[in-house]
């Protein structure tokens, strides 16, 4: 679309709705659910897009939503939200931080909280989507608005594609997501290509001999071979990844034993890899399979660790060309000074799996969620790791300016491809 025919009359959020999302957006911080189980949350999302005129359909995939607003002739554009939370023990201090727990999807009780951002995404997509119904004299197309579960585990995408979403709805013209990130809030960062990583999570199982503490020479002792395959696996990104390439490999989970005077028979390990490249990839998973059987091999046990995928995460690349369209947009809505180039992030997202089912471009960007006073400080003193960041437990968006921003941000993207009216 040229652009004196783009779409430029799309209103910022009123401080009326503003403050009724604030809402929305607290209730929904105290309420986390985890992943594929979040009925609360989908059930208040399809809800608000049938207040506002959407077509509206439940149990996508399980609990995803999908919300159709027909608005004439034009453009199909996908808006996105993902819904889920961590299973994690919230420390922000909030007035509205998390106290639920629930049961994970090993079958454990966990802590609940939304580390990750999820809750500001769901009102983000709430109001643009509302913007959008009550502004319906200033485009034509189709708005499609997706409230995607189970994000955190890769399953939600995969799950709603394979209940037939490509079938069941429209073709989108584009794909457009958004991530709250640990920048200063109002700042939105985007980048062409390569803009998550890929992202792999195992689990494996090392089999020993369970024997008495006393009688160590009795046993085959998984503990030993699980601590000594973690020191070596840290050889995998230093030693086997060239330096012009990256690689992270986290072993997140080591779980072996019950009692000080018993030598289990097993040790359980759950790791994660982000890579690039598909070669890398295909490098490192080989090689931590590699160390995992050798070490099992050389502490003699009584046979090979069994392998299993917890999640694959695909790369997530934005189209170069749609990426554009979408810059020159939120440029255009903030000026040069608030959205700039930001470099690939080790994060991975399932977000790409829907312009991938398609055939469509996609487009993903970031938006600032950390007081830009305590971010310019943290800058100047050269600490902004330690600022708290996504999956951290004392990670929270500051609700303003990160709220009003990102509803701005999506109906800029979203403008940029339905028709002027």
């Amino acid at each position: 679309m040229p652009e004196d025919q783009a779409l430029h009359a799309l209103p910022d959020p009123s401080p009326t709705l503003l403050a009724e999302l604030e809402g929305l957006y607290r209730d929904l911080h105290a309420n986390p659910e985890l992943s594929m189980q979040e009925h609360r949350t989908s059930g208040i999302a399809a809800g608000w897009l049938r207040r506002h005129g959407y077509a509206v359909t439940e149990g996508v995939g399980g609990t995803g939503v999908v919300g159709l607003l027909k608005n004439g002739d034009g453009p199909t554009v996908l808006l996105r939200a993902d819904m889920d939370a961590l299973p994690i023990k919230e420390s922000t201090g909030l007035a509205y931080a998390s106290d639920r727990t629930g049961t994970d999807r090993f079958g454990q009780s966990t802590s609940i909280a939304h580390a990750c951002g999820h809750d500001m995404h769901v009102v983000w997509l709430m109001g643009a989507t509302r913007i959008l119904a009550e502004n319906r004299d200033a485009w034509r197309g189709t708005v499609m608005a997706v409230f995607q579960p189970g994000e955190e585990t890769g399953q939600g995408a995969r799950a709603m594609i394979k209940d037939g979403m490509v079938k069941r709805f429209p073709k989108p013209d584009i794909c457009l997501g958004q991530h709250v990130m640990p920048l200063a809030a109002g700042q939105v960062g985007w980048h062409a290509g390569a803009m998550l990583s890929a992202g792999d999570s195992w689990e494996v199982t090392l089999f020993g001999r369970g024997a008495h503490g006393s009688m160590p020479q009795k046993s085959v002792d998984p503990v030993v071979m699980a601590a000594a395959s973690v020191m070596r696996l840290q050889t995998v990104v230093a030693r086997e990844v060239a330096m012009t390439d990256s690689a992270v490999v986290t072993v997140g989970t080591m779980q072996a034993g019950t009692n000080e005077n018993i030598i289990p028979d097993r040790a359980l390990l759950r790791l994660n890899v982000r890579t690039f490249k598909d070669e890398v990839r295909t490098r490192v998973l080989g090689a931590i399979k590699r160390i995992l059987e050798a070490e099992a091999e050389a502490s003699g046990a009584p046979k090979p660790p069994a392998f299993s995928v917890l999640s694959e995460f695909p790369l997530t690349r934005n189209d170069a060309s749609a990426t554009r369209k979408v810059v020159e947009a939120l440029e255009r809505r903030f000026g040069d000074a608030r959205v700039g180039e930001v470099g690939p992030a080790t994060a991975s997202e399932d977000f790409g799996l829907f312009g991938t089912a398609w055939g469509i471009p996609s487009v993903f960007w970031v938006v600032g969620g950390i007081d830009p006073e305590t971010y310019r400080k943290a800058q100047a003193a050269g600490k902004l790791d330690e600022l708290p960041a996504n999956h951290a437990p004392n990670f929270a968006p500051v609700i303003d300016p990160t709220l009003r921003t990102g509803v701005a941000t999506m109906l800029a993207a979203a403008g940029a491809w339905l028709q002027p009216a």
